[in-house]
């Protein structure tokens, strides 16, 4: 006897596996997943949607829910789902410390329907929305349950460079971006010690790459050395979506092989090949001091575009820097200048002068200290 077809017929089972978060999640949930053979047996198009939003999670999730007219069930403070004749939609919401992330999937049955749910959600966040650029870290790590872990970290990327914080690249901040970005090379190393702008400039890096996306770039990210001992978070990075592969503190892996270091050969298999076709990078920080530190493999010709060093300023260095925060107040640089010389050393970390810059913007007495409650400055 032929059996009807279920995708035809519109006779078809759902199952579903519910995490019960307490007694009214799990009733909510059970009932929405109940309701859900009524929707349309088709809805072949899909979009993705991203932003971040200025505001409270749940406020923003409220508008959300109660402005766009759509039938609306809320899971939690950011889970929502949506949905309409031709439309379902399940949205997300992370909260960062000063503004929150949102994600929509959408299925629709047409463009145009999709296209229009689209408009209507950007229109309801549009007075809050950041329109800053913006990059996306996949942050992975080890667990010693649960193996590598990741979580999602949604940046601004605000950092504003300054070519006197790195006075030894001769052409500059923005003309080095440029050309690693334009060169056919894929990895970069970043030495230094901590203190000196490593993190600051892989941010801007990852920054020009969403500006000339005009979508946030991914950046798959770890410092963990358990992490990078499993052949897992290559094949995500060969095989995923990541425009980056970016390892900070990676003393431990560059180091030259003749020393006992078994990890490194994986880099060097994914430098060449269809990561550098497809015009992808993989960078590393490290604080090894020499350049005999670091295993010559990587840092070849034609798989390597630069190894640059960060250092302290000299004092002169850090006055032409402090003169370039300080245009629009030059006094105050002086008086920032004049508590670094009291220091009576010859070089200056950055992290010491931008926090005795943001320690004399917020109108306190310039603290050079270590102290936690010192304003943090990047790496």
């Amino acid at each position: 006897m032929n059996q009807p077809n279920p995708l035809t017929s519109g006779q078809f089972n759902i199952s579903a596996n519910i995490e019960s978060y307490g007694f009214a999640q799990q009733i909510l949930r059970s009932g929405f997943i109940s309701a859900l053979p009524t929707l349309p047996t088709f809805l072949p198009v899909f979009r993705r949607l991203e932003f971040t939003v200025l505001d409270n999670l749940e406020h923003c999730f409220d508008d959300f829910a109660l402005q766009l007219g759509w039938h609306a069930l809320r899971l939690d403070e950011g889970n929502l789902i949506l949905h309409a004749d031709g439309l379902f939609i399940e949205a997300n919401g992370d909260q960062k410390l000063t503004y929150c992330f949102c994600s929509f999937e959408i299925w629709a049955d047409s463009v145009a329907r999709a296209e229009s749910a689209k408009a209507a959600i950007l229109a309801c966040s549009k007075d809050n929305r950041i329109t800053q650029t913006m990059f996306a870290l996949s942050w992975n790590y080890f667990s010693a349950t649960d193996g590598i872990k990741q979580a999602i970290l949604q940046e601004v990327a605000d950092d504003v460079l300054h070519d006197e914080a790195y006075p030894d690249l001769k052409r500059g901040v923005t003309q080095f971006i440029t050309a690693y970005l334009d060169a056919p090379e894929t990895v970069l190393v970043v030495q230094g010690n901590p203190g000196n702008g490593k993190t600051r400039l892989i941010r801007a890096i990852l920054a020009e790459m969403s500006r000339r996306k005009g979508t946030p770039t991914k950046a798959l990210y770890t410092t963990d050395f358990k992490v990078l001992e499993s052949d897992d978070i290559f094949r995500r990075f060969i095989n995923g979506l990541h425009e980056t592969f970016v390892i900070e503190d990676a003393d431990y892996l560059l180091r030259p092989r003749s020393d006992g270091n078994d990890n490194l050969h994986r880099f060097l298999g994914i430098a060449d090949g269809v990561i550098r076709s497809q015009g992808r990078k993989i960078i590393f920080s490290t604080n090894l001091p020499n350049l005999g530190d670091i295993d010559d493999a990587l840092i070849r010709p034609g798989r390597c575009f630069a190894r640059i060093k960060v250092r302290e300023l000299s004092g002169t260095e850090a006055e032409a820097l402090l003169v370039k925060l300080c245009e629009r107040d030059k006094a105050k640089g002086a008086t920032i200048m004049a508590s670094l010389a009291r220091l009576k050393r010859e070089v200056y970390s950055l992290a010491e002068i931008y926090r005795a810059f943001g320690d004399a913007m917020d109108n306190e007495p310039p603290y050079l200290g270590t102290s936690p409650t010192a304003h943090a400055a990047s790496d």
